[in-house]
């Protein structure tokens, strides 16, 4: 996934399962002063438009009538001339395997309005929070499995491919534990994910493990604050079972942190244990899910909103992790608490 930049309210622990296992509150929902805004998104079908195309000059118009989307995501600059471009994006729509590819999507996705209107109000919510935000038009393609999201300031494409069900024939090149979260209900969290770096401030001197999970955290406490009613499923990738049982053990995952200082670790391979993509975070238990320490920092993130009650955009603006840390007054939840 690219995106531009580089790098909700405190939920109580049983609530938090409730989320976790899909269920919602009607609490949940976005105030009627954020979705009474006027702001719409229509989401244009590219692939649909490039897939129809059957000659050079076709893809020619379509490059023209699409410069951001040639420009970004088609990378016309690598290429000599749109010439050159439009005659190897004609070659490969040709291909028999792309073109089932292209009719499985077309199926997968025939109706988008879901995502769509998701899209929509999480794009009303930001605007809300951060009114310097600017909407981004929102293209729909099919990579081939070149590309699965970028997100810019201006422009989001959505590889469709990449988000065919998990149990399609046509799958990423991906491990199976990052793959599963490749799918229709993940496409608008990881958006949200996405732009929230450009409003998530950090100490770009702070090199500790405690200042990497406070911005992950940061980056799920804004997902859920932005996506009140979304699953913590589809903003973490842990299974509802992963999130019960993550909560269960949470005294035991804290202590680990605590007996072996890991918050102040600055050996990047050390920190990739806790924070990095892996099946399991082995350093505790093989039973234990990936980045189990992104997983902490948005705990602490949340009891520091509840606790200091800060708005969204103040939250995300304050760079000091050990600020954040220290008067979150985190400490783990037990089991029946």
């Amino acid at each position: 996934m690219r995106i531009s930049s580089s790098r909700f309210l405190y939920l109580p622990f049983l609530l938090i399962l409730a989320f976790a296992c899909g269920k919602k509150n009607e609490s949940c929902e976005l105030s009627p002063e954020i979705l009474d805004q006027n702001l719409t998104v229509k989401i244009k079908r590219l692939e649909q438009d490039f897939f129809g195309a059957e000659s050079i000059e076709e893809f020619k118009f379509l490059f023209e009538e699409n410069p951001e989307f040639t420009k970004e995501y088609l990378q016309m600059d690598l290429y000599g001339s749109s010439d050159s471009l439009a005659f190897e994006l004609l070659a490969i729509h040709q291909d028999s395997s792309m073109r089932v590819l292209f009719d499985s999507v077309e199926v997968a996705f025939n109706d988008f309005s879901d995502v769509e209107k998701d899209l929509e109000n999480a794009f009303k919510a930001i605007k809300y929070y951060f009114p310097q935000f600017k909407v981004p038009k929102v293209y729909t393609f099919v990579s081939g499995f070149n590309s699965d999201l970028i997100v810019t300031d201006d422009l989001i494409v959505i590889g469709l491919d990449y988000f065919l069900p998990p149990t399609h024939t046509f799958q990423p090149e991906l491990p199976r534990y990052m793959a599963v979260r490749y799918d229709r209900p993940y496409i608008v969290a990881m958006i949200v994910m996405a732009i929230s770096a450009r409003f998530n401030e950090t100490n770009p001197q702070d090199s500790r493990l405690l200042a990497e999970m406070i911005y992950y955290g940061k980056s799920y406490h804004f997902t859920k604050a932005i996506m009140p009613c979304i699953s913590d499923q589809y903003i973490i990738g842990y299974t509802p079972e992963a999130i019960r049982e993550s909560f269960e053990n949470e005294e035991l995952i804290w202590s680990h942190f605590v007996e072996n200082e890991l918050l102040y670790e600055t050996n990047p391979f050390e920190i990739r244990k806790y924070v990095g993509e892996a099946p399991f975070t082995d350093a505790i238990s093989t039973k234990a899910p990936g980045r189990l320490g992104r997983w902490l920092g948005w705990n602490i993130v949340d009891d520091y909103q509840f606790n200091q009650d800060v708005p969204l955009d103040v939250l995300m603006a304050e760079p000091d992790a050990e600020k954040i840390f220290r008067e979150s007054g985190y400490r783990p939840r037990k089991p029946n608490e």
